[in-house]
């Protein structure tokens, strides 16, 4: 097996039973806010043509920096057949189908399928309130000689699944930042630091626990980061270590965390890394440090290059023509009416700046009118023209279409909340009545069985946010309980979220309730 990295979450793996191309991302996403790190610009023409014609393809879900629309409509043959993961909806081959794609290969979560020529696939997914109803997977790809999880961005509850099959050679997994917390709140300079520090250290402990948990031979750090070469988010590129940023590159990573890890492959786009029963090769064609030495320099370079593209893309931006609260209200309050426990979960209402108007969105009575002074608990700044693009084409994740640009001002009243971003992935009457029902079921009562020792802590097994096994993922730091998922911390004697309101954890003295003590 033959695996050339093409940057980000971008593979293509060749086996003696064909090819599988994985998440190509070439075009900046995200409003130009995005792109790829290190630079994929320059690859070599025979590998792009290579691209052109694989045997399969495989998008492992619909996020921009992994969905390329604009580069797969032009580049990819569209009779390919695309592995299909087994999602709850069918927004991603429908998406794929309005590309021209017409041959598609659907998948069961979680079980082997042997394509042509006895190459065999597994594809797990994942889908919670956090992905959104379009949810995120992950490939495994064995052909005799090597076993490859290529695992991106998804993040599983249970890593132990990955080795059903048998062990892991190769494992690629995201290791930096997709979020657009905490950059883009107003709030003390400092105390955006300590989070964004806070963010860095949960989200390399996640990918540390992936790692020996899948114990593979060798680990590719990959999905990130992106690099940031408008010059109003240059900021949130991480240089010396110092910037309030989530975004760690490869190098830090492994720097930091290398000792925890099992043998890791530093990749930039165009290395190739041969895995067989004998051992592991990895051949690069270009100077991969540069890009990390020279950071600084390197992503002076790449921002000129790129700056007549950006400027063009800028320019194409609608003008102040959509009548933003008609717009809105009509699109809404539907989905409002559909959702009437999600938006009590949600709690206070939302006020939306952008341009001149100033629109509230009232969850309590299931409105969006104009703003006129009423108390609120969350703010969004959206520049104009962002906003009108997603109401024109009604974007029904605004996390992939808006958000993830950083390309806004945000500001809330107290902890995160998770049923707001909820709302703002399910934006059409299919999405919504999965977070209408996830919302609703997602306070159950604890069993006995249910409970587990976290250090000296008996709390509930799963964490609320995305029901990861604490046994795997839990950590103490002081008197917290902490989900090395995504970082949330809970109080080990009271249970209490310290992350997020209205999730807290199960703990001891409702144990003794569950056995009637």
């Amino acid at each position: 097996m033959k695996i050339t990295y093409l940057g980000h979450a971008g593979f293509l793996i060749d086996t003696c039973a064909g090819a599988i191309l994985c998440d190509p991302w070439f075009i900046p996403a995200f409003h130009g806010s995005w792109f790829p790190f290190p630079r994929n610009d320059r690859l070599p023409a025979e590998l792009m043509q290579r691209l052109e014609q694989p045997d399969y393809l495989y998008i492992s879900h619909q996020h921009a920096d992994h969905l390329d629309a604009p580069w797969l409509a032009e580049h990819v043959d569209k009779a390919v057949p695309v592995l299909l993961p087994d999602y709850a909806t069918r927004e991603l081959p429908e998406q794929l189908a309005s590309l021209g794609f017409r041959e598609f290969v659907p998948t069961r979560d979680g079980v082997p399928l042997e394509l042509a020529g006895g190459l065999e696939i597994e594809i797990h997914v994942a889908t919670s309130m956090s992905d959104g109803p379009g949810g995120d997977s992950a490939l495994i790809v064995d052909d005799g000689t090597a076993r490859f999880l290529n695992q991106n961005d998804c993040h599983l509850r249970d890593a132990r699944v990955f080795l059903a099959g048998g062990p892991i050679d190769v494992h690629a997994l995201q290791f930096s930042g997709a979020i657009w917390w905490p950059m883009v709140y107003d709030m003390d300079p400092e105390l955006i630091a300590d989070h964004a520090r806070e963010k860095r250290e949960a989200q390399a402990e996640r990918a540390v626990r992936y790692a020996q948990a899948v114990n593979a031979r060798i680990v590719i750090p990959s999905a990130g980061p992106p690099a940031f070469l408008d010059e109003e988010l240059f900021g949130f590129n991480m240089i010396t270590g110092d910037e309030p940023s989530i975004f760690p590159d490869q190098t830090a990573f492994t720097s930091e965390y290398g000792d925890r890890l099992p043998e890791c492959a530093l990749m930039v786009p165009g290395s190739q890394l041969t895995a067989e029963t004998p051992g592991i090769t990895l051949f690069h064609d270009s100077d991969m440090r540069s890009p990390f030495l020279e950071k600084e320099e390197y992503l002076r370079e790449y921002q000129r290059d790129w700056a007549p593209w950006l400027g063009q893309l800028k320019a194409s931006w609608p003008s102040d023509e959509t009548d933003i609260l008609t717009g809105l209200a009509q699109w809404w309050e539907p989905l409002l009416a559909r959702a009437p426990r999600l938006r009590e979960a949600i709690g206070g209402a939302c006020l939306i700046e952008s341009g001149g108007d100033s629109l509230l969105v009232d969850f309590a009575g299931g409105r969006v009118r104009r703003y006129g002074g009423e108390p609120y608990s969350y703010r969004f700044t959206i520049p104009r023209p962002l906003l009108e693009t997603v109401v024109r084409r009604r974007e029904v994740d605004w996390s992939n279409s808006l958000l993830l640009s950083c390309r806004f001002r945000a500001w809330r009243e107290g902890d995160y909340n998770e049923y707001l971003y909820a709302f703002l992935k399910s934006l059409s009457p299919e999405r919504i009545a999965r977070a209408e029902h996830e919302a609703a079921n997602v306070a159950g009562s604890a069993s006995a069985d249910d409970f587990i020792e976290v250090g000296p802590y008996t709390v509930g097994r799963w964490c609320p946010h995305r029901q990861a096994d604490l046994a795997e993922f839990g950590l103490v730091e002081g008197e917290d309980v902490v989900c090395a998922m995504h970082g949330w911390r809970f109080d080990g004697l009271t249970g209490r979220c310290r992350t997020a309101r209205g999730r807290d954890l199960p703990v001891a003295v409702e144990l003794r309730e569950a056995v009637g003590e």
